[in-house]
Order: C-alpha cells, then structure tokens, then sequence
C-alpha cells in the first residue's frame, strides 16, 4: 500500500529522499583532518623508534641489544605505530564528519568505515610521498659526494677503498710482495666482470680464468691461489646477496602486515567515532 502511494505521489518521494539530493556521502574535510593527524603521527612515532633503535645498539662487541632482538622491536613497533596512528586518525576522520539524517543504519556504519579508509589511503599516500622524496634528495647527494671523491681520485691517480666493492677488494688483496698500487682501470675491469657474474647467478669459466689471470698478475699470488680465492669471493658474496634478498623480502612483508593491520584499524576506529557523533545530543 505504501509502495502505491509512494509511486503515485512523486512529491512525497522527492520529499523522503531530498537529504540525500545535494549531500555527498564522503565528507572530505574530515578525511584529511584525520589523514593530516595520522600522517604526522606517523612520522612522530618512525622518529621516535628510530632514535630508540640507534640508542639501543653500539659498534662495539657485546654491548648493546642483540641483532635478532632489534629486528623482533622493530616490527613490533612498526605494528604498534601503524595501529596507534591510523585508529586515531581514522577516529578523528569519523567524529568529525556531517551527520547523516534519515540514513539507515547499515548505510551510516559503510560510510563510516569508508571515512577511515579514504583517511588512511590520503595519509599513507602523503607519507609516502614525502619519504619517497626525502630518500631521493639523500640519493642524490650521496652520488654527487661519490662523483666528486671519483673525479678526485681519477685526478690524484689514487684509488679510494669502498666499502660497497668489499669483495672486489678482497680479490685484489696482495700477498705484501707487491708494492704497486693496481690501478684503477685494472680494479674497475674486475668490477665490472664480478658484478656482471653475480647478475647473472654463475660465473662464466671464461671471466673467472680472467679474473684469476688478472689477480696473480697484480696481486703476487700463484694461479691456483688465484682461482680459489674467486670461486670463494664469488660464494660469499652470492651468500651476501641472498641473505640481503631475504631480508628485504622479510621487511617488506612485515610492513604489508602493518599497514594492513593499520587499514583495519582507521576503518574500525572511524565506526567508533562516527557512532558517537550520531549520539551527541543537541542543546
């Protein structure tokens, strides 16, 4: 009966839905108030971990916390900073958007989660942003400085020791009976040739009689030493590479995890927040 009436009286219908006619079901204003909030804590709380991270360990042997148990704090912290910052940045997000008049309640509790969601994309996208561009600018002037040190070295005829080409080193290392420094062409070839083979998986029997013929040449070294001492380079730093592999992928998994857990979070949050705008009471 209701439906008959409804259909046939337009103006009733337009009148029963007009709330809905010229309101947004996504108010942006709270959004970025609580991206804006969650964002900074965010920042706050990775400052604030990694200064307790740097106090925690120490360069010398056996002082300072273990490696496992900085990794463990780590991810608990990331965990905790995650949900921390997006419960209460979607809270924020949901308490402070427009009441929905005459929306029923499945609907208030969608567009409630929604808030805290589009809070936490805004947010995780700005942060993003600026630790993209903060990373990029400390790239940057890390490769100018190595350009710089390059040039001079070239000018100098001298060759600085990387720590990056540890392994490159290690091959090149002399026996003490040769007192000439290698040059830098010869270092920059066995660079070249070594990273060339780790790209690849396996050294090439070609390159690695090469790069044996080149270190007895420059280093004093008989070609049996010489042979060795490439295939071991070659199976530590392959080892070297896996183990980075592994963490990396370890981390980038755990930080899935928690902005996961965080997305969770600022929708569940901003529920809360919006359920107790809906029971302000009007004075």
């Amino acid at each position: 009966m209701e439906q008959s009436i409804t259909s046939r009286s337009p103006y009733v219908a337009a009148e029963r839905y007009s709330h809905e006619a010229h309101t947004s079901g996504v108010s942006w204003s709270a959004v970025l108030a609580g991206a804006v909030v969650m964002a900074a804590l965010s920042l706050i709380l990775l400052s604030l971990g990694t200064g307790l991270g740097l106090s925690s360990i120490s360069p010398w042997a056996g002082v300072g916390a273990s490696a496992p148990a900085i990794k463990a704090s780590a991810i608990l912290w990331l965990i905790f900073a995650a949900v921390f910052s997006s419960a209460f940045g979607g809270y924020l997000s949901g308490r402070l958007r427009t009441k929905w008049a005459n929306i029923h309640g499945d609907e208030i509790y969608f567009r409630d989660t929604a808030h805290g969601f589009l809070a936490w994309s805004t947010a995780l996208v700005v942060t993003a942003a600026f630790l993209g561009a903060a990373a990029a600018s400390m790239v940057g002037s890390s490769a100018q400085a190595q350009n710089t040190s390059h040039s001079g070295e070239v000018q100098n005829g001298t060759s600085e020791i990387d720590t990056n080409d540890y392994f490159v080193n290690y091959l090149l290392r002399t026996d003490g009976t040769k007192s000439d420094a290698i040059s830098a062409t010869t270092r920059a070839e066995a660079e070249s040739v070594f990273a060339h083979s780790l790209t690849q998986g396996s050294l090439d029997p070609s390159d690695r009689a090469y790069l044996s013929q080149l270190i007895a040449a420059n280093t004093g070294v008989s070609s049996t030493d010489a042979d060795k001492r490439v295939s071991d380079v070659f199976m530590n730093a392959q080892a070297a590479a896996e183990k980075t592999r592994k963490s990396v992928a370890h981390s980038l998994l755990w930080i899935f995890l928690a902005l996961l857990i965080g997305a969770f979070s600022a929708s569940f949050a901003a529920t809360i927040g919006g359920r107790q705008r809906d029971n302000v009471v009007a004075i």
